[in-house]
């Protein structure tokens, strides 16, 4: 039976990443692909590497896989699917250019031995990036990636295994809603100020002005420990002042991909 308690807050005990090695560099359209500028191979591969040692540091287990042929953007594995520790949701990208990575994960995590608990049918849409499960909350993001009725298909499985879902509409130059919000504790969300505070009950809202498309963008490790893109300054003030043990890294080359700390990790078992 799946379990229900997932919860972003929890503590970071296994992902999947994609480390760049050919695909991220081989983009012929950059604007076809939603990557910002191109980037630096060699500054690239050493930030991911710098990511990867850092979360194995922690004891975080980091499963790392190869890029999808063809699909820079497979490096940013937290769209492909979304994991609930011993099951996942199989997705359906929006972007043209990313369809084809939710059927690789999906193998991935089947191969794995997680049980694929649901699929999102087209011609609906729902990427990962969108998705922060918070037992018992769970908050999906309406964006231009996860369309409304791929948000309902979302919260219609979740709440079948306990959740409550609440949809929450993706506003500003946020790609998806993990751009404007994190969990850092499991009853803490780092959230922008334009998240209605209704969508937060029951959680302690660290609230920041996100003044870039990632600002409300982290990973949680757990015990307090949180990995901030190191130019991220609101957030990093914020949460040394809160109590928090930030860790700073450079990840410029996929910010210019249009990602953040947590587009890089597909988390598989919290807690």
């Amino acid at each position: 039976m799946p379990r229900v308690t997932f919860n972003d807050g929890a503590p970071l005990q296994r992902v999947i990443v994609a480390p760049p090695e050919k695909e991220y560099f081989a983009v012929d359209d950059l604007e076809r692909h939603n990557i910002r500028e191109r980037v630096d191979e060699k500054k690239t591969r050493e930030q991911h590497r710098i990511l990867r040692e850092t979360m194995e540091r922690e004891g975080v287990e980091v499963i790392a896989v190869p890029e999808l042929e063809g699909h820079p953007n497979s490096v940013f594995t937290m769209d492909t699917a979304l994991s609930l520790g011993d099951s996942f949701i199989k997705l359906r990208m929006r972007l043209s250019t990313r369809r084809g990575e939710d059927e690789w994960m999906a193998h991935i995590l089947e191969n794995l031995g997680l049980e694929k608990i649901g699929e999102i049918k087209p011609p609906s849409t729902a990427e990962g990036g969108d998705l922060i499960p918070a037992y018992p909350a769970f908050f999906i993001g309406l964006s231009g990636r996860t369309n409304l009725d791929g948000a309902r298909q979302v919260a219609r499985f979740v709440e079948s295994l306990g959740y409550e879902a609440r949809i929450i509409e993706v506003k500003g130059e946020h790609l998806h809603l993990g751009g404007s919000m994190s969990l850092i504790d499991e009853d803490t969300v780092l959230a922008c100020e334009y998240i209605p505070s209704e969508s937060l009950r029951g959680f302690q809202a660290l609230r920041i002005k996100c003044r870039s498309f990632i600002s409300g963008n982290v990973i949680n490790i757990g015990r307090g420990k949180i990995i901030v893109e190191k130019r991220n300054e609101e957030v990093r003030s914020l949460l040394l002042k809160e109590g928090y043990d930030v860790i700073p890294l450079d990840l410029s080359e996929f910010v210019k991909g249009s990602g953040g700390p947590s587009c890089l990790i597909l988390p598989l078992e919290r807690g």
